[in-house]
């Protein structure tokens, strides 16, 4: 090499950490290769073991055939593998573990240490190394299988070690990462144990078994079996009953040759066979296995596998939907008709959600005037005259509703002062010219959805459901922050189940959670019992409201890249402000412009979408003209 030359090859080592950098991101990589390999080694029980959401340590106990000496010491070489001999292999791969620098990968960030022992040998063999270098070698007496440590994960990075989450977060993923393989393979016994207490112990069993073990026994009742066979593709597996969709994601799975896979095309086939049976916004459970000819796919794309590509999607979009339909109606999920009930179909909402219920009426109330005067019996104008003046129960409902937010802005002692300088505060943001309409002005609501003003220029159009968002955002806002959030007492305290996955969500924000108002405790591994809600947040079960509130959660952290309580309040601010589109009184009408003029920026949501549209009369002059 002359002292141009430039281009050099790496060191054994730090090719080795360049190569984690694509394998292990974080903890539950590691999960992930170790329980594969574990698989791949025929194993009948498999047993993790965590500690510090495995920053410390991950060790993974199998059962399965073991190593001999030197395929133990391959087995930490780059690309050594069992599993491919030629370029051909890759498209037959049906195995897990075949990626060959995984656990040389593994062993360049990581304190590794390996037990192993096939069942034949008399001694079993024990490596340690630390950072791809070997320190130890020697026969030891072991178990037969594998019994793989990794300590300190990227002790000798730390750079990557600081991009780590939190131990909620990252414990959160490692959870994800084994539900899916103990979900893959239920013919095999799982079990998970996290800082020594125990999270799963799943004993070998049929699939149905393995869901109910998994997320709780509830999942009994509404689990129906789904099959679909085709010379292309076979489909089977789970779906959930419609009434049991629920308002978080994370329970529907897909796996192809029995790896888990991510397929947004595929999700939304499941969906579409759904449609009509589940409202807006839920999510039905589904574990569908799909079998096919690995010839026909292409699992390379993606470096953790979860993603690929079929030869043909549009085949098996219209086989999964079709198998998962047909198990909607061969087991007469929906709901049947009742005629002989007496359905209220007045003053029903018209977005997605189910009206707020209210009393059926008798049917001596549903009569015509006159004829109800036919059944009175008897002088009733003086019994009358006692109800001159009172307000019928819609109207009082709604004038209490238009109170309701006002009352909260009412308590802070800056709102008084806020309200009356409402134009001079607008008028004071330079950017913008659009001022508080008048209140003296004729104002209407148009489809629910919008509110017209006659202002000076013209004619000011006010999206209903993007003011709310602007005034509930600064509501939540003012709570996460503060920590003030009012709280309603239940006269019975409820308890909510939760997957482990969202109960490490809700260990993680907890603080944030009871600063909304929400008064809990955990009861077990996967139960809170609530003893308090949010006063103000929409009238719904316990369990609905926390299952709303994780998945607002889950959003804020994954598309939000802002600080915790402003992400929470954008995410729950749009998500509840789609159930303001209702008809408003006019007492409401002007309760909502007062507020929204109040705000910090009464022109645009927190994401930036605009909240008023001005009308020009030269704009609308020009509408009329050709």
């Amino acid at each position: 090499m002359t002292p141009s030359d430039i281009i050099h090859l790496l060191p054994d080592s730090i090719a080795n950490q360049i190569a984690a950098g694509e394998v292990v991101q974080r903890p539950a990589s590691v999960v992930k290769e170790l329980l594969e390999n574990a698989i791949d080694a025929q194993a009948h029980n498999v047993q993790v073991i965590i500690r510090e959401a495995g920053k410390t340590l991950i060790q993974i106990i199998d059962d399965g055939a073991g190593m001999s000496e030197t395929d133990a010491r391959m087995s930490f070489e780059r690309h050594a593998t069992s599993k491919i001999r030629n370029s051909d292999d890759l498209f037959r791969i049906r195995t897990m573990g075949f990626r060959g620098e995984a656990l040389a990968s593994i062993a360049a960030v990581a304190q590794v240490e390996l037990r192993t022992k096939r069942a034949s040998d008399e001694l079993g063999t024990m490596i340690r190394i630390e950072g791809s270098d070997v320190r130890t070698q020697e026969s030891v007496a072991t178990l037969t299988g594998t019994n793989l440590l990794v300590k300190n994960l990227f002790f000798n990075v730390p750079a990557r070690r600081n991009f780590l989450k939190s131990n909620s977060v990252e414990m959160r993923h490692v959870l994800d990462e084994f539900q899916r393989v103990a979900l893959a393979h239920p013919e095999i016994g799982f079990s998970l144990y996290h800082n020594d207490v125990e999270v799963f112990n799943l004993f070998s069993g049929k699939l149905v078994r393995r869901v109910v073990d998994m997320f709780g026994k509830n999942y009994r009742e509404q689990l129906v079996f789904c099959q679909e066979e085709t010379s292309y593709i076979s489909v089977r597996g789970y779906i959930g009953k419609p009434e049991f969709a629920r308002k978080t994601r994370g329970e529907q799975f897909f796996f192809v040759n029995e790896r888990y896979i991510k397929h947004s095309y595929l999700h939304h086939a499941v969906i579409s066979a759904y449609e009509g049976t589940i409202p807006e916004g839920s999510h039905p459970f589904y574990v569908l296995f799909i079998e096919i000819d690995p010839s026909h796919i292409d699992i390379n794309i993606h470096p953790t596998k979860t993603e690929i590509k079929f030869d043909d999607e549009r085949s098996v979009y219209a086989i999964i939907m079709a198998a998962v339909r047909k198990a909607v109606g061969v087991y007469n999920l929906t709901p049947p008709l009742d005629f002989e009930d007496n359905v209220n179909f007045l003053n029903q909402r018209p977005q997605a959600e189910p009206p707020t219920p209210r009393p059926v009426q008798p049917d001596w109330a549903a009569q015509p005037k006159d004829s109800a005067k036919q059944r009175q019996p008897g002088n009733l104008t003086n019994w009358n005259k006692l109800f001159e003046g009172l307000k019928s129960p819609d109207e009082e409902a709604r004038q209490q509703a238009a109170m309701s937010l006002d009352e909260t802005l009412a308590a802070r002692p800056s709102y008084q002062q806020q309200a009356m300088t409402i134009a001079s505060k607008v008028n004071r943001l330079a950017s913008e010219t659009i001022v508080a309409p008048d209140m003296d002005a004729m104002l209407f609501q148009l489809h629910n959805r919008y509110i017209l003003s006659q202002v000076k220029e013209g004619v000011m159009l006010i999206d209903q459901k993007a003011a709310y968002e602007r005034i509930l955002y600064e509501r939540y806002r003012q709570m996460l922050t503060k920590r003030n959030g009012s709280s309603q007492q239940l006269l019975f305290p409820k308890t909510v189940r939760l997957n482990p996955a969202d109960m490490q969500l809700v260990r993680e924000t907890t603080d944030e959670i009871r600063g909304l108002g929400f008064e809990f405790d955990e009861l077990g591994p996967q139960e809170l019992v609530v003893r308090g809600i949010p006063a103000d947040l929409p009238d719904e079960s316990e369990q609905d409201l926390f299952e709303e509130l994780i998945e607002q959660l889950k959003k804020s952290y994954s598309e939000l890249k802002l600080n915790k309580p402003d992400s929470l309040a954008r995410s729950l601010s749009r998500r509840f402000s789609s159930r303001y589109a209702v008809k408003l009184s006019m007492i409401e009408i002007h309760t909502l412009i007062n507020q929204l003029f109040s705000s910090s920026d009464p022109n645009r949501t927190p994401s930036g979408e605009p909240i008023i549209v001005m009308l020009t009369m030269d704009k609308l002059n020009g509408l009329f003209k050709p």
